[in-house]
């Protein structure tokens, strides 16, 4: 691949962006959301269908699939795009939080942290080099690099020294990538909800370079409100000219406030993850199918929703479905979610290229209140 990675802001709206992250592989609008494919799949969805929901990039998981079947397997099927049936562009994460929410099964040093499988005890190390060996085993087209998450809640003291070991870390991680045209190698900012180490960790990247670069350590149970205080000001401390990626985010009102303050990129395992637990994301908020209110209701899950779930099955047969343990009710409820999720970023990305994001945040605030409406 010797094509480069590339970004380009095409339209702003306040602190908003909407632009096209270039690869080898495909373009990926922004701003844009990442279904979560952690062991090489997204699950109860085939590949071409995630494509028809509209996403242009996938997220797989360094940590499960390091354990499971391993980088080096995958590496002599061929990679990552062609053992999951996916061609388009693929962010791996760097194993970093998976690793971190081990706890009691992981030594945390500065050469990187040792820890036990969740699979089978099997003992391991991830490092920094280790983490940029298995994702170019993966073949990954936006890289991560490597760094340590704390666990909330954690005193300043706390937080500062896990911050400042992770740009140690990512100046490691920088170093094992080298230089691999095609490829993009992104930073993760740290440093909790203070400001000053916000911007301490930012100067830190910069210094180092990236491709791009992540807003790391929030969505980890800090609220809403203390995540856009943080993102009321994180986002100015990182380069205009790359993209900005929000880690594990999030609900869809938290992805309509990332986008109004300055974020290109976001991830998150909850729509697929609410799909199997019966909880389908609509315009007026959160249907729980699961409730005995659908059993007799002809409607779908959202009248204005295109999706397959939508177009061609009622509320009372997803009801019916998900109360029976179906396998479909996975697969049309977790289709609709992340089709639901796409069409609000398009949405999204429309209203910043035409200059209304306000009155398209004010509708999609407006229409949530109003909620759903019961049968007759």
């Amino acid at each position: 691949m010797g094509e480069r990675f590339g970004f380009e802001v095409r339209a702003r709206d306040g602190r908003a962006r909407a632009g096209v992250i270039s690869t080898p592989r495909g373009e990926v609008r922004t701003p844009a959301f990442m279904p979560v494919g952690t062991a090489a799949t997204v699950k109860a969805m085939l590949p071409e269908s995630v494509r028809a929901t509209g996403a242009d990039i996938l997220l797989g998981n360094t940590y499960h699939l390091m354990l499971r079947p391993t980088a080096e397997r995958i590496a002599r099927l061929g990679g990552l795009h062609g053992f999951m049936n996916w061609d388009r562009p693929i962010l791996t994460d760097s194993g970093g939080f998976q690793v971190m929410s081990l706890a009691a099964l992981r030594k945390l040093t500065e050469e990187g942290v040792r820890f036990s499988s969740h699979i089978d005890g099997s003992r391991h190390m991830l490092s920094p080099e280790r983490s940029m060996e298995i994702q170019k085993l993966l073949g990954s087209d936006i890289v991560m690099c490597f760094d340590e998450c704390p666990a909330l809640p954690a005193t300043e003291a706390e937080v500062a020294a896990s911050m400042r070991l992770s740009m140690r870390w990512a100046a490691r991680s920088r170093e094992a990538f080298g230089d691999r045209p095609g490829h993009a190698l992104f930073g993760i900012m740290q440093g909790g909800v203070t400001r000053d180490l916000r911007e301490e960790s930012a100067e830190a990247l910069k210094a180092i370079g990236f491709d791009g670069y992540a807003v790391g350590g929030l969505a980890v149970g800090e609220g809403q409100e203390a995540m856009f205080g943080v993102l009321d000001y994180a986002p100015g401390f990182l380069p205009e000219d790359k993209p900005r990626y929000l880690m594990g985010v999030g609900k869809p009102d938290d992805i309509v406030g990332a986008v109004e303050r300055g974020i290109d990129m976001m991830d998150c395992v909850l729509p697929s993850r609410s799909g199997r637990t019966g909880q389908a994301f609509t315009r007026h908020g959160v249907v729980n199918i699961k409730n005995a209110r659908h059993m007799d209701d002809p409607r779908p899950l959202d009248e204005a929703c295109t999706c397959p779930a939508c177009r061609n099955y009622s509320r009372a047969y997803l009801h019916h479905v998900y109360r029976s343990q179906e396998i479909i009710a996975s697969m049309l409820m977790t289709w609709h979610n992340l089709h639901y999720y796409q069409e609000l970023m398009q949405g999204l990305r429309d209203a910043i290229a035409e200059g209304r994001l306000a009155g398209f945040v004010a509708a999609f605030h407006a229409a949530r209140a109003e909620g759903d409406i019961a049968p007759l």
